[in-house]
């Protein structure tokens, strides 16, 4: 008796947006059994028309809507779109704004980060405590926002030509015991993540995106550092505060859903140094220069804005055409040029079914900012 042929029989399934991992968005995959052959990211599900909102607005209305992006990472959102008003109006800052900035889009750098550390765990499929842990920790972060700008998500703190209000009395103190808090902290997140076997058996060595890969790809943030690639837009092109801030950028070699955690892990060990340097060095003087309430710019001005978000480079390019709102605006995500990694991920690296989640999460995306 002769033996069945056995062929690969692929079938086309969607993963998601029911699925409890899969977020605001649809994934397609093409199966042949376990293994994923190819991935397929409808993406569109939140889409919301940012950047025609943003020429519908005056400069300083923009704010609100843009930092409706990243709702966990507004602050660097936010500076992104203003930098880049600032250019086009010619605004200078004084330098303590700058400090203020770097020390806020730090904390908003943590916030998203502790976030992204939740996720992960709840895809490998194990301990929902430490996505408790996460909640709980980043409320300390949440009360400084709110002492410093009102607001526990969303600031609009960020105005064109500084911030809105200097620091309250008292608050650089409060910053040094929150740094202290969540250094002691982060010991309990690597003993339960990264030391943990289980969540290693998880992560090392799935999604393996290699050094030549995730330049070609186009990736950013994590997801290319974790890859080896030492690029970082606040070292490289420094902006706010940073050019006088002395802070490492983190790399790992192994290119997997571990090492991309790890960056992230480390990135949070960098944050917390600067705002301790913020707390102890921020220099005196003005936190604003004085901005018309509606400015209007000059014809055919473009200008070209590039902040290192926590889920890497933003770019916000406008182009103005002399009146009071942007005549066009262009924004590109970190999250869609990391969704695009993510797609040919299968093509790179054997994909089971069940590493599908693992592989989104160490990506850290945010459906909103991938659809604007």
């Amino acid at each position: 008796m002769t033996e069945p042929e056995v062929k690969p029989e692929v079938m086309r399934i969607s993963w998601g947006p029911q699925h409890p991992m899969s977020g605001q968005t649809r994934i397609l995959i093409d199966v042949d059994g376990e293994v994923v052959r190819r991935i397929i990211a409808d993406i569109g599900f939140t889409h919301r028309g940012i950047e025609k909102i943003l020429e519908k607005r005056t400069f300083i209305q923009g704010i609100v809507p843009i930092e409706r992006m990243v709702m966990a990472d507004t602050a660097n959102i936010a500076l992104g779109y203003v930098q880049a008003v600032e250019e086009a109006l010619g605004i200078e800052v004084p330098e303590r704004a700058k400090w203020i900035r770097s020390l806020i889009c730090e904390m908003g750098r943590i916030n998203s980060h502790l976030y992204a550390f939740g996720l992960q765990v709840e895809c490998t499929g194990y301990f929902p405590a430490v996505f408790l842990w996460t909640t709980v920790d980043r409320e300390v972060l949440l009360d400084l926002f709110e002492k410093l700008t009102g607001a526990r998500w969303s600031y609009s703190f960020f105005i064109p030509g500084g911030v809105r209000a200097d620091l309250p009395e008292g608050f650089r103190d409060e910053v040094k015991r929150a740094v202290k808090y969540l250094r002691r902290r982060f010991q309990d997140y690597w003993d339960a993540m990264v030391e943990n076997p289980l969540f290693e058996m998880r992560n090392r060595g799935v999604g393996i995106l290699s050094r030549e890969d995730a330049i070609r790809l186009g990736a950013t943030g994590p997801v290319l550092r974790g890859s080896g690639v030492d690029m970082d837009v606040r070292r490289d092109e420094p902006y706010a505060a940073y050019g006088d801030l002395d802070f490492k950028v983190i790399t790992e070699k192994e290119g997997d859903c571990l090492a991309r955690l790890k960056v992230r892990f480390h990135e949070i060990e960098q944050s917390l140094n600067i705002m301790e340097q913020i707390a102890d060095e921020i220099p005196g003087g003005p936190v604003r220069t004085k901005v018309p309430l509606f400015p209007r710019s000059k014809p055919g001005v473009e200008a070209l804005s590039r902040v290192e978000t926590a889920r890497g480079e933003l770019g916000v390019h406008i182009f103005t055409d002399g009146g009071m709102k942007p005549y066009r605006v262009k924004i590109n995500s970190p999250t869609l040029r990391n969704m695009y990694v993510f797609e040919r991920l299968a093509e790179l690296d054997k994909v089971l079914v069940a590493d599908l989640p693992v592989i989104l999460y160490s990506i850290d995306p945010w459906y909103l900012d991938c659809d604007r």
